[in-house]
């Protein structure tokens, strides 16, 4: 069975080499939708494939880092990524080019790492990521599988050639995030009732300050 969650986030990019000069020669943006499709042959103590709400902690970190934010090729020109990653405060450093094609394996790489470094706490079995689907406009989008990953031909991704920005980091409820899933240092989910206890008790907090916890 497939379950599927939908990100969205807004993000500026050049895209070297491709047929349509504007694309190629202009920084222009995109407001990206991004599906991550899970897949598994059982259902948790929930009766669920996998709870939406889990993935609103390190996955949802991962994506939101490139909203409202610069995606720079490292192979591009070194005084444009100079220029881009002085006067913008958010950027991420890729090393594929940043079409919609490139996102979904990145996103697939960033994804699948986190997911597979996570201790499931709710009777979730062989939960695993099926494929990325990153929507660059209303009419067309890429769909990556697991196979496209590691294709040489397509390019290497690996998390040591990916950096983000000071700016991103320090918006991520845990700052040692990427670091962690670099060291491949697992992270498990919440049990139910821990999860309920903390979003009960983050909502009377922000409730006495005179906010709204969303």
């Amino acid at each position: 069975m497939l379950i599927r969650k939908l990100f969205k986030f807004e993000n500026a990019h050049i895209v070297r080499g491709c047929s349509t000069q504007r694309c190629a020669y202009s920084i222009h943006g995109h407001s990206y939708k991004v599906e991550l499709l899970l897949e598994a042959h059982a259902l948790d103590n929930g009766q669920m494939i996998y709870d939406f709400g889990l993935l609103k902690g390190d996955i949802r970190d991962l994506i939101d880092a490139f909203d409202h934010a610069v995606a720079l090729w490292s192979g591009d020109d070194p005084d444009y990524l100079a220029t881009m990653r002085k006067h913008s405060e958010r950027w991420v450093l890729i090393p594929v080019s940043p079409s919609a094609e490139q996102f979904a394996r990145l996103f697939f790489r960033l994804v699948d790492t986190a997911l597979s470094l996570t201790v499931m706490a709710n009777g979730e079995d062989d939960v695993r990521l099926h494929s990325v689907i990153v929507h660059e406009t209303e009419t067309g989008y890429a769909q990556c599988f697991r196979e496209d990953v590691d294709n040489p031909r397509m390019g290497q991704i690996d998390l040591d050639s990916i950096t983000f920005s000071p700016a991103v980091i320090q918006e991520w409820r845990d700052p040692n995030l990427f670091e962690r899933l670099k060291r491949g240092e697992s992270q498990e989910n919440p049990r139910p009732g821990e999860r309920y206890m903390h979003q009960a008790h983050a909502t009377h907090v922000d409730s006495d300050q005179g906010g709204t916890h969303a």
